[in-house]
């Protein structure tokens, strides 16, 4: 008796370690994924062969039904932002409620297409269908961010002398420079303006377009640095030159600077994402708001 306890012990933790590992996409053995699937098999099916009076299938009782279903299942989609804001574990714990949000989310595909009929024109209810299309493919694009981008950022963080956090890279940053600024005090007035202009330069400064592509064409130690190396290719060199180590300082900073700003293009990645799905989905709901009106006012 007393052997066995230990092992259930050791068997119970693991189940528990395993559950908290567990990706929200397979959340409960793919719960979510296996329902959806079900749903939108079984749609396609009524679809396919219920027999329906001709006309516009979006006013038959089974294109109201799914309406019927796209609306409520847009507006509890909606409802995540603020699960997100609770804390309570369980069954319906925020790792279930997302697995539910990103499959019923891809079902919405299968009902809304279907409750249209495939009768799309210029109108407020292909606008809907299309914005609510937009909100699904952003949706996908955040899926893959942050199923790639956290690892990417942890490989960044790593190097030969182990990790590194973002404050951290910025006081290296800051470092090179008290450390440059010292080593370019002998340096012609020439020289020095170029390096000033390094010392000068906000690394945290650019566009938002600057940012999520990680290309600064302006970047004030780059050009520093190779102005720096043009202008030593036609001077004599000689032993203890200062711009020996104002060049291997630049190098530095350069790689440093280059380090810390693919950490924030990945980081403004998980967050450029949500620009294009938040305000698009406030969009659908008005779209769908006015589809609504126009299909019991005005069909």
């Amino acid at each position: 008796m007393a052997s066995t306890a230990p092992v259930k012990a050791r068997t119970g933790s693991s189940r528990e370690r395993t559950s908290t590992h567990e990706g929200f996409l397979v959340h409960r053995g793919g719960r979510w994924m296996k329902i959806a699937a079900a749903l939108a098999l079984a749609l396609i099916l009524l679809y396919i062969f219920v027999p329906l009076p001709p006309g516009h299938f979006g006013s038959t009782w089974l294109g109201y039904t799914l309406g019927t279903v796209c609306a409520l299942l847009i507006l509890w989609l909606t409802m995540l932002g603020v699960r997100k804001r609770a804390i309570t574990p369980g069954r319906w714990s925020l790792k279930a409620w997302t697995s539910a949000h990103v499959w019923l989310g891809l079902l919405l595909i299968v009902v809304g297409t279907l409750h249209s009929g495939f009768d799309f024109g210029w109108n407020v209810h292909t606008l809907a269908w299309g914005l609510m299309m937009i909100v699904i493919i952003s949706g996908i694009v955040g899926i893959w961010l942050y199923a790639t981008v956290p690892a990417a950022l942890s490989e960044n963080r790593y190097d030969s002398e182990g990790a590194i956090t973002e404050k951290q890279m910025v006081e290296a940053i800051r470092s090179l420079d008290r450390q440059i600024h010292d080593a370019a005090q002998p340096l012609d007035p020439e020289s020095a303006g170029l390096v000033n202009r390094s010392l000068e330069e906000d690394p945290f400064a650019g566009s938002f377009w600057n940012r999520i592509t990680g290309k600064y064409p302006r970047d004030a130690t780059r050009f520093a640095s190779s102005e720096l190396r043009r202008m030593r290719a036609y001077k004599p060199r000689h032993a203890d030159d200062p711009l020996d180590k104002v060049d291997a300082l630049l190098t530095r900073k350069e790689a440093m600077l280059g380090r810390m700003r693919r950490h924030l293009k990945l980081k403004a990645w998980l967050q450029a994402w949500l620009y294009v799905h938040v305000p698009v989905t406030f969009a659908l709901i008005a779209a769908l708001s006015a589809h609504i009106v126009s299909v019991f006012f005005y069909w």
